[in-house]
């Protein structure tokens, strides 16, 4: 099979761009076939993306560009802090050069995300990674990409009825499962004797957030049922953190015995942590959970506001993601060792093949032997100002 080795020029986007694209050029042609390494799996992954120059073979093997775009930046902090970098640092660690890849984010935009894509594949991308901010404009993307012959995985987020390669994540329904635990232990822990909890959700158009409550829900829910907690509402669902606080506010107004919350990310749980600080609300009182592990979530959770959060190592998932790339980007099927399960799509009734990671719930015990380890959150920024005598108290050295 006769592949061509392509020079198109373009450029890195900044995260916080909306787009950055190349401009097509000319490049030799090569006779190479080459094959990624056999045993990768995503074990295989370091937080210093060492194993990732085992790909500089089928790099070389492969044609066109490979370009990712983010959906935003509002609904959670990682896609500027963690997911850009790491996917970039990803392709260049396989050997692929700046004018071979393209990361974007589409600012919460459709039109720019929709718009974003078709530049690219213009512009020689081969593969796409793409986080729909929807499925409904994932399945436009999908749709043009598959029309032109190029490639798309879906990252983090799958694309409802699309036509997607492969899809990458974590274990969704397993993150949800984590925090609804994370809630029941709190709340023994802290002693809430007669839990009024209310339930909220990430937003609708999103599968994630759907995937997260079947998780939550299916631990939570038997506790409703036994009368031994009180679900006082479920808030409508959103990932905009000032719309959360105005549900999470609705909602205590209303119902002032409200002492326990399920909050499917830090995000949004960070507005209504501050708003129980404004009511004078004590730490390890009001239980609350999380997900991303963000710095501000960490600190709410060394201080006692918030019980704790999931952490995701996006360094795997955007690693995972690269390596499914460059197969695709060769020619060649990625290893079963790689892609290790399946995600329904329950729109098309189809099983995509998927990478599906395990998240870890992260709390003050463990927080030290995760998320500092791996450098996730440097512990000087984590153990900064008021938090340096909570770090203290964890065994952390900032």
């Amino acid at each position: 099979m006769r592949f061509s080795r392509a020079g198109m020029l373009g450029g890195l986007s900044l995260a916080l761009s909306a787009t950055l694209v190349g401009v097509g050029g000319g490049g030799a042609s090569a006779s190479v076939r080459a094959s990624g390494p056999s045993n990768v799996s995503t074990t295989s992954f370091t937080n210093n993306f060492s194993f990732m120059k085992q790909f500089k073979s089928l790099a070389a093997a492969g044609h066109g560009k490979v370009a990712a775009i983010l959906p935003d930046t509002v609904s959670s902090t990682r896609y500027v802090e963690f997911d850009q970098p790491d996917i970039t640092k990803a392709l260049q660690a396989a050997g692929l050069s700046s004018s071979q890849y393209v990361v974007q984010n589409a600012l919460g935009s459709d039109t720019t995300q929709l718009t974003d894509a078709q530049t690219d594949i213009s512009n020689g991308a081969t593969v796409l990674l793409v986080d729909p901010l929807d499925s409904g404009v994932g399945t436009q993307i999908e749709s043009y990409a598959k029309s032109r012959g190029v490639k798309v995985i879906d990252y983090d987020r799958l694309t409802l009825g699309g036509s997607r390669a492969y899809y990458v994540s974590f274990n969704n329904v397993k993150v949800g499962q984590v925090m609804g635990q994370g809630l029941v232990s709190c709340v023994a822990a802290w002693h809430i004797s007669k839990p009024q909890v209310v339930v909220m959700h990430g937003a609708v158009t999103d599968n994630n957030a759907t995937l997260f409550a079947q998780g939550y829900d299916g631990v939570i829910n038997p506790y409703f049922k036994s009368g031994k907690w009180t679900a006082v509402a479920h808030t409508a669902g959103t990932w905009d953190p000032p719309t959360a606080e105005t549900e999470f506010q609705a909602v205590f107004t209303a119902h002032h015995n409200v002492n326990s919350a399920l909050i499917p990310n830090d995000e949004t749980g960070a507005p209504i942590i501050t708003y129980l600080q404004s009511l004078h609300v004590k730490p390890k009182t009001f239980p609350t959970t999380g997900q991303d592990a963000t710095l501000t979530g960490l600190d709410n959770v060394l201080s006692g506001y918030q019980c704790g959060t999931v952490y995701k190592p996006i360094y795997l998932e955007a690693q995972s993601a690269v390596a499914l790339a460059l197969y695709l980007r060769a020619g060649q099927k990625p290893p079963s060792s790689l892609a290790n399960g399946k995600t329904e799509d329950t729109t098309s009734n189809v099983s995509v093949p998927s990478v599906l990671l395990i998240p870890t719930w992260v709390t003050t015990k463990n927080m030290n032997s995760t998320v500092v380890k791996d450098n996730f959150v440097p512990a000087s920024q984590l153990c900064a100002g008021s938090y340096a005598a909570d770090c203290k108290a964890a065994g952390i050295s900032g």
